[in-house]
This record gives structure tokens, sequence and C-alpha cells, in this order.
């Protein structure tokens, strides 16, 4: 079994520890920040680090772990002149191990152009990064509104029941704009006072599923390119 420990960064950031619980073999998803990291293995080892994308808050604490840890780093093989600390490059279909757990890189390009998720398949666990958020999607940095919907596309080939882990709690805000948007739509609604009762208690929205994504998220929902292109513009706006 895969163990998820869910750990705050920043402000809305979110880094994930993974542990196997038969091995009981470590690795973390996108630290942004070391310190974080460091306090929440607790004089445990670090043995793998997995990497969505470049940007500095996924990345910015890779660095200093690696000094300490001497950990094996993971990331997309297009982004070599990113990602300098990445010691194995990933590419879209390839599978590594957490453990005796096993994850198949998905390539999700759109928020940029070298982005990429993590399945485990046998604990439907997605590592998503900022390619979906729950009630949302990544902003389009480099990627453009195909690429997004393209990559959302992948992920509706998965469980329903498939836990996502998304990188930032930009929850509310996302069912605020939907419901500007789409303003009697119940399945927003009702995802939305979910949310608040979970963030009155000081918790996570994450992880969501891929079920409720595919009723509550209306950038997720977009039959179209062209639908999702005229949500993401609205929402970058609002």
């Amino acid at each position: 079994m895969l163990n998820v420990n869910i750990l705050n960064a920043f402000e809305d950031n979110y880094i994930f520890l993974l542990e196997c619980s038969k091995t009981a073999e470590i690795a973390v998803v996108d630290p942004g920040d070391a310190d974080v990291v460091i306090k929440a293995l607790n004089g445990r080892e670090l043995d793998k680090i997995l990497l969505t994308h470049h940007h500095y808050d996924h990345v910015g604490g890779v660095d200093r772990l690696c000094e300490i840890y001497n950990c094996d780093v993971y990331g997309y093989k297009g982004d070599k002149h990113r990602l300098p600390s990445v010691t194995h490059w990933v590419d879209d279909g390839d599978l590594l191990k957490v453990g005796d757990r096993s994850a198949k890189v998905i390539f999700v390009p759109g928020h940029t152009l070298g982005h990429v998720s993590y399945y485990f398949a046998g604990d439907e666990a997605l590592f998503c990064g900022d390619t979906l958020f729950v009630g949302g999607c990544g902003r389009l940095f480099e990627g453009s509104a195909e690429d997004m919907f393209n990559s959302l596309v992948k992920y509706k080939s998965l469980a329903l029941s498939a836990k996502v882990y998304c990188a930032h709690e930009y929850t509310l805000s996302n069912y605020e704009f939907a419901l500007k948007m789409f303003p009697d739509d119940r399945s927003v609604l009702e995802a939305k006072k979910r949310a608040i009762a979970l963030r009155a208690k000081g918790l996570p929205t994450v992880p969501t599923t891929l079920g409720n994504e595919a009723l509550s998220n209306v950038f997720y929902r977009a039959k179209t390119v062209e639908d999702l292109a005229r949500l993401r513009c609205a929402k970058d706006k609002f």
C-alpha cells in the first residue's frame, strides 16, 4: 500500500510524502520547500523525488534534499535544460517504483510544455501537479488550450475512484468562478459546500477523485477545446 502524507508549503502549495508500507521506501512529489519535507521525515531517509514540472514552488527544495539524502530525482526528459538536478529522465508511459508500488508517467502538457503526472494504478492515486485542480485546471503558461484539453482527456481513461493529489489549494476560488459562469449548477453548489466545511476545520480539499471532478469541475467537463479555452480565458481575468 502507498501511504500519502499531505504537507503544507508556502501560502497554498501541497507537497506529497509517499511511503510504501511494505518496504518503507519514501518518495516526495514536488518538494518546493526542503524544510517542510525534512521536518516530516523526522529522521527517516528520503529515497526518491518525483517532479511534475520545473516551476520553482515545485522544485525549490530539491538541491538541499539531494545534499542531505543523496536521493534519486525523476523528471521529464524534455525539460533537461530546466531540471538540472534530475538523475532519472522519464517519458510518457514509463514506469517507476516507490518500494513495490508502481507508477506510470503520463505526459500532460498545458500548464507547462514539460509537465508530467504520476499514476499509481494499484493505489488509484494520481499526482497531477498543476494540471488538474479541485474544481479547476492549471493556468496555461506555456501550452495551449488544446494541449490542456488533450491532457485532461488522458485522465478520463483512469478509474473514476482514483484519488487526485493536486499541488495547490485553489478550490474555493475555482468554485466561486464556476458559479459565476453557471450560477444554478447543483453539482458545483454541493461541492462548494463540502469544500467550505473542510476548510472551516483547517483540512485540505485534496485529495478529490476523478469521479467528483467529472461532476463538479467545469474545466474537466468541457466538451471541446473551444469551451475549455473560453473558461480558461475567463478564469484568468476572474
